[in-house]
Parts: structure tokens; C-alpha cells; sequence
């Protein structure tokens, strides 16, 4: 894997990358996003909560109706068989 941090400077902005011989051939993937954007946090650098992400997505309702659904297919997991 290759990851690395750059500044652009202009609206175009051309990367060169030196890619490893196992990955040649293969597809890639090149995602472009803003430091902030990702997973990690930069002013504490830790992870966001999911509950947090995702809050006030589901109604009060729906939530108690996923709720179920997951403690129902959780206890199906605990089964013996």
C-alpha cells in the first residue's frame, strides 16, 4: 500500500508515483479526499464513533425497529445446533 500526504498548490496538479513491481498489471484504486474527511479525526486524532457519524439518521422509530432486528438476529447467532 502506498499513502501519502500532499498540498496542492494549483487547481491541476500532477503525482508521480513509484509503484511496487507486485502491483503492476493490477488494477488500482487512487482516492482523493481532504485530511479531514477521512476516519481519523486530525484535531484529536482518534476515531469518530459510528454513533456519531450516523446520528439522526434513522427516526425513533426505525431505530427501535433496527434495534430488534439486530438483537433478534444476534440471539438466532447463540442458537445450538
Amino acid at each position: 500500500m502506498i499513502r501519502t500526504f500532499i498540498t496542492p498548490t494549483e487547481s491541476k496538479f500532477n503525482v508521480i508515483l513509484d509503484v511496487p513491481d507486485d502491483y503492476l498489471g493490477q488494477e488500482l484504486e487512487l482516492i482523493v479526499f481532504k485530511k479531514q474527511e477521512g476516519l481519523i479525526s486530525e484535531k484529536n486524532n482518534s476515531l469518530i464513533k459510528f454513533s456519531n457519524k450516523y446520528r439522526g439518521i434513522f427516526t425513533k422509530t426505525e431505530g427501535k425497529e433496527f434495534n430488534d432486528f439486530i438483537a433478534k438476529a444476534r440471539n438466532e447467532w447463540e442458537r445450538d445446533f
